[in-house]
């Protein structure tokens, strides 16, 4: 039988006896769990209050007889009524808005910004205003608002010294983003709730123990122990063992922000990893996060934490992470909603988009960045162009929300008050960088200042059995490998859709290992954090810490000991240098050069970030100003990691059979999750061009994608059967 107020229909409409989920409960333990999540940075009772009101609207009449026609159409398997019939976010934010200050911080407005965002995203402040002074007086949210002050619980609001409670927060950025957060606490408690009820199979999943921190780290002492007794006795070995130890001995200090700087092959994933957990269980925080700029390297630290700490317990969460559809319902899948997980190996694209979202799918996850240690890997690859909406956020991330960050990098960025930013006075964790930038002087450069052709770049190459060269463009690396015209050199670069990338560095690993020839001509995508090592590495001119991430691919582990390896930097006939902040780098990278700079040198980046960033602007989109307005949709469409100027299209003829099978299913996000591999990204703008000589068609089984046509080889991907140039990498 139907209660008086209802949140949910039956799981099984079909059943009699299948209970309905009550409204009064459902609110009282979203209310119970969103304080519960917000006590973490002191914003329970304020959390307590969204959960009672957040669907508040379900009071009325109006609600309450669409959700049982919803009920009788599916009992009777009749198409189910309109949604959105009965709209009921609005009742709680017009509740809540009679008690607004509503002063310049929007001081009182958390509340009904979070209860009118919970289902639709967060408006701006002015479009949130007229929408509550609009659905203020309409007879659905009046009879809400009457029957929802009816219950005992809410019945307090009627009295006239009643007051919400306030926040301390004291600028407009800080509130700015504690909306977000507090959105984060209500959406997770609403959805756990909801599928508490509806599903709760999913829920017994959700519940799985996991093993504590403390069991982690002992696993992973374990590991290195093994480790450091098997490893040969050399100085790259006795560096990643000393930066090791120290990185436990330093867990031990305050929160706060932190820094790794070893050299490339140092050992500082591990060492990372070590310092997290144990600060992690020292000063009781919940979990560790691990942000890595690319999905090559996410899959392959991801792949290296399950190794030794157990597959079960590392979380996986970017739109690479492919699920067996057999499987159904995993931990996996279900955590990556909310990031509820001792270990979280992400993207600085999902992290840090997480950071400026309006959207309750994507925010759903951020009260979890609260009590954790947070690792930037390669943190030279936080984007200029938004450093100071990122290091703001981030200051306010340690600060408030009681977190400790490690920037960890060969190429440590000047992400301090001298490069404009919040002082964060950050630790070094390594014991004595310029020492062990010292020690482990792996190469030597040669530079090279007049223009190479293509022919000569290829007879370079010719000259060495295993050797890799970098450049900064596809269009380069084509013409390279072309120019080579060796049947067993390698390309790489995104012209390959990723499946076909993971499969190339495979090879490569094989045949690095084996001894065999191997020629390689790759983009900028091969720089950062994938372990190969090559005695010889060519490099075009690029900013300075692409070249020493380049450089990190060569002697990586010290084989030609006590020779060092070989890095040439040349200058390509044909410039192509990416626009903007790339371009700019590059520049200042040869004036530097010129001047004979140290690349070994623990310093250096500092010195070249610092000057980088004063003539950069760091806050390109002006995010900042749109934050201080509460302009939360135009926040989120200016704040993009990488630039919304490509569309996906999917290559079918790279593995046929796999792709027809996923796209028999429902056309959905998981389906586009599972095509991600099998997908290269082309510029909008060529999209026409593309269509006009038949190189692309929308896909039959789901016309709203695009899929490749041309020819795909093997080698070299995407084939380009009229001029058009694709992205730089």
């Amino acid at each position: 039988m139907k209660p008086e107020y209802a949140a949910h229909t039956p799981r099984d409409a079909k059943d009699p006896n299948s209970p309905w989920h009550e409204l009064l409960e459902h609110l009282e333990t979203v209310a119970r769990d969103a304080a519960l999540f917000a006590s973490k940075f002191g914003a329970s009772e304020i959390a307590h209050w969204a959960g009672m009101l957040h669907d508040a609207g379900k009071f009325s009449g109006a609600f309450q007889a669409y959700l049982w026609e919803a009920h009788v159409a599916k009992r009777d398997s009749k198409p189910q009524p309109e949604k959105g019939k009965a709209p009921h976010a609005m009742t709680g934010a017009v509740i809540t808005r009679f008690f607004a200050l509503n002063d310049e911080l929007a001081r009182g407005l958390e509340l009904p910004w979070v209860i009118a965002a919970h289902h639709a995203g967060l408006k701006s402040k002015a479009d949130l205003l007229d929408s509550i002074e609009e659905k203020s007086e309409t007879a659905l949210v009046q009879d809400g608002v009457q029957k929802a002050f009816s219950w005992k619980k809410l019945a307090i609001l009627t009295q006239e010294n009643f007051e919400f409670p306030q926040t301390h927060f004291q600028t407009k950025l800080e509130r700015e983003f504690f909306v977000r957060m507090l959105l984060s606490c209500l959406v997770d408690a609403d959805h756990l709730d909801t599928e508490a009820f509806g599903s709760p199979h999913k829920s017994k999943i959700r519940g799985e123990d996991k093993e504590p921190l403390e069991t982690l780290l002992v696993k992973l002492k374990s590991a290195q122990l093994e480790k450091i007794a098997q490893a040969e006795q050399n100085e790259v070995n006795l560096i990643r063992t000393e930066v090791y130890y120290r990185a436990l001995e330093r867990a031990s200090e305050s929160k706060g922000f932190f820094r790794l700087s070893v050299p490339t092959g140092g050992g500082k994933t591990r060492s990372s990893l070590a310092f997290a957990l144990q600060h992690a269980i020292l000063h009781n925080l919940d979990r560790v996060i691990y942000v890595v700029p690319y999905l090559t390297i996410t899959r392959q630290i991801a792949q290296d934490f399950s190794e030794v700490l157990g597959a079960e317990n590392i979380l996986e969460s970017h739109s690479g992470v492919q699920h067996d559809p057999n499987e159904g319902e995993t931990w996996t899948k279900l955590a990556a909603e909310n990031w509820d997980g001792k270990i979280i190996v992400t993207t600085s694209v999902q992290f840090l988009e997480a950071l400026f979202a309006r959207k309750p799918s994507k925010l759903r996850k951020l009260h979890r960045i609260s009590k954790a240690v947070i690792i930037f890997d390669e943190a030279q690859t936080l984007p200029a162009p938004l450093l100071t909406p990122i290091m703001d956020v981030l200051y306010h991330v340690v600060n408030t929300y009681d977190s400790s960050i490690v920037f960890c990098t060969a190429t440590q960025p000047a992400l301090d008050s001298g490069s404009g930013f919040p002082d964060l006075q950050s630790r070094e964790i390594a014991p004595d960088p310029k020492r062990l930038f010292r020690n482990l002087e792996r190469v030597k450069y040669q530079f090279s200042w007049e223009a190479w052709d293509w022919q000569r770049i290829a007879n370079e190459l010719s000259n060495h059995q295993q050797v890799l060269c970098v450049v900064n463009t596809r269009a380069h690396a084509r013409a390279i490998f072309s120019a080579l015209n060796d049947p067993e050199a390698i390309h790489l670069s995104t012209h390959l859709c990723g499946a076909h990338r993971q499969k190339q560095i495979e090879r490569i690993q094989a045949k690095l290992e084996q001894k065999q020839p191997c020629r390689v001509i790759s983009t900028q995508l091969i720089e950062a954090g994938i372990d190969l090592d090559f005695p010889v590495v060519y490099r075009a001119f690029a900013p300075l810490d692409s070249i020493v991430q380049a450089a990190g691919r060569c002697n990586r582990n010290m084989k030609l000991y006590p020779e060092k390896g070989l890095v040439v930097v040349f200058q390509p006939e044909q410039l192509g240098l990416p626009k903007g902040v790339y371009e700019a780098a590059t520049h200042k990278t040869q004036n530097w050069l010129r001047k004979g700079i140290d690349l070994n040198a623990a310093d250096t980046f500092h010195k070249y970030f610092t000057e980088l960033h004063n003539a950069t602007d760091t806050d390109a989109h002006k995010i900042q100003s749109l934050r201080e307005d509460f302009d939360y949709p135009n926040v989120s469409q200016e704040f993009r990691v990488i630039e919304d100027d490509t569309k996906a299209v999917l290559v079918r003829q790279y593995a046929p059979e796999v792709i027809a099978a996923i796209l028999s299913q429902p056309f959905n996000r998981q389906t586009m999750r599972k095509l991600q591999p099998y997908l290269v990204n082309v510029f909008k703008k060529q999209l026409e061009k593309l269509d006009r000589a038949a190189l692309i068609r929308p896909c039959a089984e789901h016309p709203d994608l695009l899929e490749w046509v041309g020819k795909y080889d093997e080698n070299l991907g995407i084939l380009e059967e009229v001029n058009v140039e694709m992205t730089v990498m």
